[in-house]
């Protein structure tokens, strides 16, 4: 709801979730192709955001673009990083920087000052991520190498929203690469602020985030080496809390598999129509599942008193569908969320574009809860259990608005 323009319940009909289109029986995925790598780049109310993820024995963390265009009149580019040790997930680093000059190349390529990132021309399965557009992370130079089969749902990964299926007036669309090799090297920077009046000597006055040496007070170098990583790229073709109320994601590595989970839920005005899409990989990146038919389960709930969502201290993830051989499959990740790496108040951390973009809402708490911690697989093939192990699980939770 927008003030003074709430949205009518347009009823199941004005929704088509993803893969709505598949006949029965029919391959609900299919593997990425470079065409679908490019930005979309429409000309109306849009925001196109790139994640890779990464993670090693020790580090986690996630670099992103976040490229939006209000009604076709403006676009704006933003950079957010971070970054932190698994066991002490609470201590990151993370930064969020506005972009200038930032410009779409090739359809894959994207490039602003101080910043590229590069989709290799040769076999399109490497992106080369290259940053120093803020002292905070001095320097991040990640390589994100695509393992076995990428996968999108349905004809082309979107749901689509309207009345009418021929004319949509909205979409949200997802593509993923599950399983990456992840290499790269981050240095990290800390400053205190300048003294009142302080100089650098020649008579100019210290600003907070200056390469001088005088506000530096530390800095931390280091390499991911035979890490992890994962990517998906997605484009909300709406107002985001139109097109949601609440998210939930899980990206699950360990050295024999990789899970990752992608659901949404929409608000009343699309008949609180929940959208989840979940894949399992092996360490060559083939699919044990990929498949539309998930549930995810919130345990343990507590309230959080500041903005009064009842957020979980347990996850369960439960994904049923068929194999490559027609097998019916049911996979499951339990999560223990011991370690929380952050409470994030959204509207303080988003681009003033999109503030822009969700301005005047009402009735809305956009938060996310992001978490750290050890998981566990289990996978049964028609009652035969062929996995049960364990793994590292980076994944978040997201209230938008009550449904």
């Amino acid at each position: 709801m927008v003030a003074g323009t709430a949205e009518p319940e347009y009823g199941p009909d004005s929704i088509r979730p993803v893969g709505s289109e598949l006949k029965e029986g029919e391959k609900c995925y299919r593997d990425v192709t470079r065409d679908d790598l490019k930005f979309r780049d429409p000309d109306h109310t849009n925001i196109e955001t790139m994640v890779f993820y990464f993670e090693d024995n020790v580090h986690s963390g996630f670099a992103q673009i976040i490229h939006s265009n209000l009604m076709g009149i403006h676009t704006n580019a933003q950079f957010t990083f971070k970054v932190f040790k698994k066991d002490e997930p609470e201590k990151y680093v993370w930064t969020s920087t506005k972009l200038e000059n930032a410009k779409i190349v090739d359809g894959t390529d994207f490039y602003a000052d101080n910043l590229s990132i590069v989709l290799d021309k040769e076999n399109g399965d490497t992106y080369t991520i290259n940053s120093s557009v803020t002292p905070k992370s001095e320097v991040i130079n990640l390589k994100l190498v695509h393992v076995g089969e990428g996968v999108i749902f349905g004809k082309d990964g979107t749901t689509y929203y309207g009345t009418d299926p021929e004319n949509p007036w909205g979409s949200m669309r997802h593509l993923f690469w599950p399983r990456c090799r992840a290499t790269g090297e981050i240095i990290c920077r800390k400053y205190r602020q300048p003294k009142e009046d302080e100089t650098d000597g020649n008579g100019e006055f210290l600003d907070w985030d200056s390469t001088n040496e005088k506000l530096k007070i530390s800095e931390e170098k280091f390499e991911i080496k035979n890490g992890l990583g994962m990517y998906v790229m997605a484009m909300q073709g709406m107002k985001p809390h139109h097109a949601a109320a609440a998210w939930d994601f899980l990206n699950y590595q360990s050295n024999s598999h990789s899970v990752v989970i992608m659901e949404y839920t929409t608000p009343p005005s699309y008949n609180t129509t929940t959208v989840s899409t979940a894949m399992v990989v092996d360490k060559d990146g083939k699919p044990v599942l990929c498949t539309l038919n998930n549930k995810t389960e919130h345990l343990d709930t507590y309230k959080d008193e500041d903005c009064g969502w009842m957020v979980p201290r347990k996850m369960k993830y439960t994904m049923e569908g068929v194999n490559s051989e027609g097998k019916k499959t049911t996979a499951v990740v339990t999560a223990d969320l011991q370690r929380m790496s952050e409470r994030v108040d959204v509207m303080s951390e988003i681009p003033q574009l999109v503030k822009n973009i969700v301005s005047g809402i009402a009735g809305t708490r956009p938060y996310i809860y992001q978490y750290s911690n050890s998981m566990e697989l289990k996978v049964d093939v028609e009652g035969d259990q062929i996995i049960n192990e364990k793994g590292y699980g980076y994944n978040e939770t997201t209230f938008i608005s009550d449904i």
